[in-house]
C-alpha cells in the first residue's frame, strides 16, 4: 500500500459495482470483473467433479465441504478463492446458511488463473493462504490447461505436481479419486472415467 493511503475497509468492498469481485490484501482493495467464460467453466466444472465424491460422497469418500467462491476473513485480509474445501474432521458442520463469510482457514484452496489475476493469485494470495495454515493449494490455468498442486511446508509452498491438458491425475488432497483434467477446459471433450 502506498504512503498516505488509508487501509481499505469492508465498506470499500460493498461499494464496488455489481458484478465485481473485491478482496482486501494487506490493507489494499483489489477488484476484478467477473471472470470470462473459460475461467467460469473451469471453476464450475472443478466444483462438480470434486463436489460429488468429496462433498456429497457420490462415487467417493465424502468427508469435505467444497464451497464455490467463499468469502474468507483472515484478520484485515478478505479473500475470495474460486473454490475452497474444509475437511469435516476440522469443520463438522458449515455455519448458518446466512453467515456471509468464514474465518476458519480452509484445508484446500483453488485459484483459477486469468490474465488479470495470475500475479495477484501467485504473489499476494498464496502467501496469505500459507500464513493462515492452508494445507493444500491448487492453481488451475484454463488457458495453458494446467493444474499445479502445492503442499504447505514450514518454509513455504512445495510444488508437488504439475499436470496438463487431458491428463487423468490423482492430486492431493483428493488423490483417492481420479480427476480427468479434460473435463475442466472449455471446448474439450472430457474422457469417460470408470
Amino acid at each position: 500500500m502506498g504512503k498516505g493511503k488509508k487501509p481499505a475497509t469492508y465498506e470499500d468492498l460493498e461499494a464496488l459495482p455489481v458484478g465485481w469481485v473485491g478482496e482486501i490484501l494487506e490493507d489494499e482493495l483489489v477488484a476484478s470483473p467477473r471472470p470470462a467464460m473459460g475461467h467460469a467453466h473451469t471453476a464450475a466444472s472443478l466444483h462438480l467433479v470434486l463436489g460429488a465424491p468429496f462433498s456429497l460422497g457420490s462415487g467417493g469418500p465424502g468427508g469435505w465441504w467444497i464451497v464455490y467462491e467463499p468469502e474468507l476473513h483472515f484478520g484485515r485480509d478478505v479473500l475470495v478463492p474460486d473454490l475452497a474445501g474444509w475437511s469435516r474432521e476440522r469443520l463438522p458442520e458449515l455455519p448458518s446458511p446466512d453467515e456471509p463469510f468464514m474465518t476458519l482457514a480452509p484445508d484446500w484452496v483453488c485459484e483459477v488463473l486469468s490474465p488479470a489475476t495470475v500475479r495477484i493469485d501467485r504473489t499476494r494470495k498464496l502467501p496469505i493462504y500459507h500464513r493462515e495454515g492452508v494445507a493444500h493449494a491448487w492453481l488451475v490455468d484454463p488457458r495453458a490447461r494446467t493444474l499445479e498442486v502445492f503442499r504447505h511446508e514450514p518454509a513455504g509452498w512445495l510444488l508437488t505436481a504439475k499436470h496438463g491438458d487431458g491428463d487423468v491425475v490423482r492430486a492431493e488432497p483428493f488423490d483417492v479419486v481420479p480427476l480427468g483434467l479434460g473435463a475442466l477446459w472449455l471446448g474439450s471433450v472430457p474422457p469417460r472415467l470408470s
